[in-house]
C-alpha cells in the first residue's frame, strides 16, 4: 500500500515514542530475559531508522560515505528494514520461549553468562534476518519512478507475520479458554529442591489441591485483565483486508514484544510448571511489567471469598 512519507515518519516517531517509554519503564530489569534485551535493541534501531529518514526527507540530498542519497532511499531503507522486521517475528516469539522455560526451570542461573548469552544471540539475530532478507528471500524493492523533488509517497509492505502470530495467540486463548472449564485433572506435585521434607510434601498435598483447569483458568484471568482490550483489537485486525494490514516497519515494536512475554510466560507456567510450585510461589518467574504472575493457593481463595462476602 501507498504512504505519505511524513505519515510514515510520524508512524516511526509515534512508534519510537512508545518504545523509549516502556524500556525505561522495565530498565531495571531491562537485561534480565532475552526479550528484553532484544527490546533494547530494537528501539535503538528504529531511533536510528527514523531519525536517518527524517534528515533525507527533509534535506531530499545528501551524502554519506560517498554515496549520494535521495528521498529514494527512505522508501529503499524502509522497506529493507520493515523485511527484516518481519523475518524476526517467529525467530524471537521462539527464542523467548526457549528463554523462559529456562528460567522457570533454573537452568540459567549465572547472572553474568545469561547477559553476555543474551546479547549474542540478539546480535545473531540481528545479522541472520539481513542476511535472510538480502541473500535467501525473494524481497525486491518497489520504488517510484518519479524523481526525488517529486516524491511524496512510498510504496510499504504489510507484516502477514503479525497475522499469523494473532491468529495462532487468539486459538490459544479460546483453547485455554475451553480447557480450563473441562480440564480438571489433579496436578500432583512433582519434584522439589533437594532438601524439601516428606511432611512438607504432604503438607503442600493438602493444602494446594488446584486442578489443571483452575491453574489455567487463574494464568488466563491473569493476561485477560491486562491484554483483553489488545486481544479485541488483534481479533478485529485479522478480519481487515490484506491491503489494510500492519505496515511492516510497525509491526515489530516494544509493545507488541510485551504482549508476546505475557503470552509466552503464561503458557511456559502452565505447561511446565508444576502446580504446588506455582501457588507455593517457589518458581522464578519472567520479567513483566505488565502481569503480576501470582498464583493463590486454595486456602487463600477461601480467605479473600469469604472476606468479600463480609
Amino acid at each position: 500500500m501507498h504512504m505519505s512519507i511524513p505519515s510514515i515518519l510520524l508512524g516511526l516517531g509515534g512508534k519510537c515514542l512508545i518504545n523509549w517509554t516502556l524500556v525505561l519503564l522495565q530498565r531495571s530489569h531491562a537485561c534480565d530475559c532475552f526479550i528484553g534485551v532484544f527490546m533494547v535493541s530494537l528501539t535503538a534501531a528504529d531511533a536510528v531508522l527514523t531519525l536517518t529518514l527524517t534528515i533525507l526527507h527533509i534535506q531530499g540530498d545528501g551524502c554519506l560515505l560517498g554515496l549520494r542519497l535521495t528521498r529514494h532511499h527512505v522508501c529503499l531503507l524502509l522497506q529493507i528494514l520493515g523485511e527484516v522486521y518481519n523475518s524476526l517475528q517467529w525467530p524471537v516469539v521462539f527464542t523467548t520461549c526457549l528463554d523462559h522455560y529456562l528460567t522457570v526451570s533454573n537452568r540459567l542461573q549465572n547472572v553474568r553468562a545469561r547477559k553476555i548469552t543474551y546479547s549474542f544471540v540478539t546480535s545473531l539475530l540481528w545479522n541472520m534476518a539481513a542476511l535472510y532478507v538480502f541473500l535467501v528471500s525473494e524481497f525486491f524493492p518497489m520504488l517510484e519512478n518519479e524523481s526525488p523533488s517529486q516524491l511524496r509517497k512510498c510504496w510499504v509492505f504489510c507484516a502477514p507475520q503479525i497475522s499469523h502470530i494473532s491468529a495462532t495467540v487468539l486459538f490459544l486463548t479460546v483453547s485455554c479458554a475451553m480447557f480450563s472449564r473441562t480440564g480438571f485433572t489433579k496436578l500432583s506435585p512433582h519434584r522439589l529442591p533437594g532438601n524439601q521434607s516428606k511432611t512438607q510434601l504432604t503438607q503442600m498435598d493438602q493444602t494446594d489441591s488446584r486442578t489443571t483447569g483452575e491453574i489455567v483458568a487463574h494464568a488466563l484471568q491473569l493476561f485477560l485483565n491486562i491484554w483483553s482490550f489488545f486481544l479485541v483489537f488483534m481479533a478485529i485486525s485479522l478480519m481487515l483486508p490484506v491491503g489494510l494490514g500492519i505496515p511492516s516497519h510497525l509491526g515489530l515494536n516494544v509493545l507488541w514484544l510485551c504482549f508476546l512475554n505475557s503470552v509466552l510466560i503464561g503458557v511456559v507456567l502452565c505447561a511446565s510448571c508444576p502446580a504446588s510450585q506455582l501457588v507455593q510461589g517457589m518458581v522464578t518467574v519472567p520479567p513483566d511489567i505488565f502481569c503480576d504472575w501470582r498464583f493463590s493457593s486454595v486456602e487463600e481463595d477461601r480467605i479473600t471469598t469469604a472476606y468479600i462476602e463480609t
